[in-house]
């Protein structure tokens, strides 16, 4: 059977065992809420701190119609915030990598195991594999955004700016790495499952993760696919965040900021639902294809 047919079945056995979305939303956001209110509160203490008067931005409203006077906005804006940026970047971005990484290898690992009660849980190697998957991560974001410059630098540095070949090259690039991203991340999603299964540490769980045989195309097949639908949540997370723009007039203040709350809400409720159904699927391929290693069904906790 192929990976995306049976895909259909493993989101219809997720809906039917709500536990095992409200274990994943008890990690993500318990993780997610403190996390985006530091964030906040960073954020509150940047503005507060960086006078944005001599860029315009607020003597000027931000122009729309002309993408250069916009461009040059943001650029000057960009260059009065990037330092006291930076210097937060430097603490916080490293201490909440640690924390997401031991709240995913906690909440992972509890998951797999309601998953499958037969896994051993093994929250330490899959902390130090979120950890891992974070670098790689963090090094796609920059290649993302060496790309990009590199689109700028081509398109852009000349006396006559080409607008449309940088937009050109930037969705391009975009959607590429993207889908690189998700034919490759798969290595990252199987080896906590192996882990769990075999008892193995974490550079032999990456490496069996590489030899897994007819298994690996049922696999990257799953996360290709899964990797579209977020790609496409994340487009109908768009939409519906416009639709009020035409009533601008009527649907303004509160109103407007509660209905981007609810369509944000839906848009992470259902991204957590694929990633339950995703560690699902390759529960249910592994059981196919190694069916002597674990012989457990799903239970809902």
């Amino acid at each position: 059977m192929r990976g995306t047919q049976s895909l259909v079945h493993i989101c219809a056995l997720c809906w039917k065992h709500p536990g095992l979305l409200g274990w994943e939303l008890l990690w993500r956001w318990g993780f997610g809420i403190p996390a985006g209110a530091i964030l906040y509160h960073q954020g509150a203490l940047l503005a507060a701190g960086v006078s944005l008067n001599s860029v315009s931005l607020y003597q000027e409203s931000l122009s729309l119609s002309d993408p250069l006077a916009a461009g040059q906005q943001l650029t000057l804006a960009a260059a009065a915030l990037t330092p006291p940026l930076v210097r937060a970047a430097l603490w916080l971005g490293p201490l909440l990598a640690v924390a997401w990484a031991v709240a995913s290898g906690l909440g992972r690992s509890a998951v797999l195991h309601r998953l499958d009660p037969a896994l051993r849980p093994a929250p330490l190697t899959l902390i130090l594999l979120q950890l891992l998957r974070i670098a790689a991560l963090v090094a796609v974001c920059v290649g993302w955004y060496r790309a990009i410059g590199w689109a700028a630098d081509a398109t852009l540095s000349s006396a006559a700016p080409n607008l449309v070949a940088w937009s050109a090259w930037v969705i391009c690039l975009s959607l590429g790495i993207f889908v690189l991203w998700a034919l490759l991340s798969w290595i990252f999603s199987i080896a906590p499952l192996l882990a769990m299964l075999q008892g193995t540490g974490v550079f032999r769980s990456l490496a069996h993760s590489l030899r897994l045989g007819a298994l690996t195309a049922k696999l990257v097949e799953v996360n290709l696919v899964l990797g579209i639908v977020r790609l496409a949540l994340i487009v109908l997370a768009l939409v519906f965040s416009a639709i009020p723009l035409p009533f601008e007039a009527d649907m303004t203040g509160t109103a407007l900021y509660a209905w981007w709350a609810v369509v944000t809400l839906l848009y992470l409720l259902a991204s957590d639902f694929f990633q339950v159904a995703r560690l699902a699927a390759f529960v249910e391929f592994w059981r196919l294809y190694q069916p002597h290693t674990s012989a457990a069904r799903p239970v809902e906790s």
